[in-house]
């Protein structure tokens, strides 16, 4: 098990090296920013512990898969990640960067995490969740070592970094892009020694998407609406990880690809507007608070293949139609553009 997880390290971080190298190579000229990789986590999560995400790998208690481990895979794919990201920074701060005059980083996805109620137990769970699932990537780019939680509770699961790795993790980046789009609520979830262990219930925290969705309706049942959560995750950025300079790299909400709707009602999405208006408002007052946001993107500009949903979810601000590849403004389009040369 070492061994093949050590030769899995050193073959996934050199060939993305090479990888991200060849990029380099062919396009610093013109690309003055790079990000490494996108939602490490989602990955690791959707792919290796709940299994409904490409490759479909998790523990048959978990999930519907033919293979896979959720109690060990998520966290060495995270490890894997996390390494090959430090080996294309690396590469690219001592050979590209002093004459490309390029910055790099990586993007996270992160919920904001609610305690489901104001008492000491709850919002240790909340803690632990935001550990488990930003603290996962955030400590180690920032600090070298994972959460103490995580370590304190995955114990012998959890891969170690060497003093190298955790050297060349530390710092690995120029700027952080930020997906926000929902928060839970996380309740203490109590220790059972008949548990089967899993990524999913490690941090003993159950979590809960009810929160204003009843207001605005999302087309993916994740997707509660928490517009004060973007200023919430931004503010405990900046406090816990020294504050980074971040562009919200992503932050939107769908609505369910309708059939039958003429394309005059489906180009009608007033909820979104209400969505980007709410969180942009909260992203200012962080950024008067001290947190250092340099952009913001919407996802997305197009209606596109969303993961494992496909194109049954509609996030873009403008419409596509599938068939003919032809695009419309939804009319949160042309709120953005008005808001923009505001």
């Amino acid at each position: 098990m070492v061994h093949l997880q050590l030769y899995l390290e050193l073959s996934y971080r050199s060939d993305f090296q090479d990888y991200a190298e060849l990029c380099y190579n062919e396009f610093g000229d013109r690309v003055k920013y790079w990000i490494t990789l996108n939602e490490p986590w989602t990955f690791s999560n959707g792919g290796y512990n709940l299994g409904n995400f490409a490759p479909n790998r998790c523990s048959k208690y978990v999930g519907n898969c033919s293979v896979g481990n959720s109690a060990t895979e998520p966290y060495i794919t995270g490890h894997n990640q996390l390494l090959a990201h430090a080996a294309a920074v690396k590469v690219y701060k001592e050979k590209y960067q002093a004459r490309q005059e390029g910055k790099i980083g990586i993007t996270l996805v992160s919920h904001w995490m609610v305690p489901s109620s104001d008492t000491t137990i709850h919002k240790d769970a909340a803690q632990r969740a935001m550990d488990f699932m930003f603290g996962w990537f955030m400590d180690p780019l920032t600090y070298g070592v994972y959460p103490k939680s995580m370590q304190s509770l995955v114990r012998e699961r959890l891969p170690k970094f060497s003093q190298t790795q955790s050297d060349m993790v530390k710092g690995s980046y120029d700027f952080l892009g930020l997906n926000y789009y929902t928060a839970n609520y996380a309740t203490h979830s109590p220790f059972s020694n008949d548990a089967q262990p899993s990524y999913a219930t490690d941090s003993h925290a159950d979590l809960s998407s009810k929160f204003e969705s009843d207001y605005i309706e999302a087309a993916s049942s994740w997707l509660a609406v928490y517009p004060s959560g973007i200023r919430d995750l931004l503010l405990y950025t900046k406090h816990r990880y020294k504050n980074p300079t971040i562009y919200i790299t992503e932050n939107g909400i769908d609505e369910m690809n309708n059939s039958t709707l003429s394309l005059k009602e489906a180009l009608v999405d007033n909820m979104r507007i209400d969505y980007h208006y709410r969180h942009l408002k909260f992203l200012l007052r962080a950024i008067k608070e001290g947190v250092d946001v340099r952009g913001y993107f919407a996802w997305s500009f197009l209606d596109n293949f969303e993961w494992a949903e496909g194109y049954t979810v509609r996030f873009g601000i403008n419409y596509i139609d599938f068939k003919t590849l032809k695009r419309y403004p939804k009319h949160s389009s042309i709120w953005f553009k008005k808001f923009l040369l505001h």
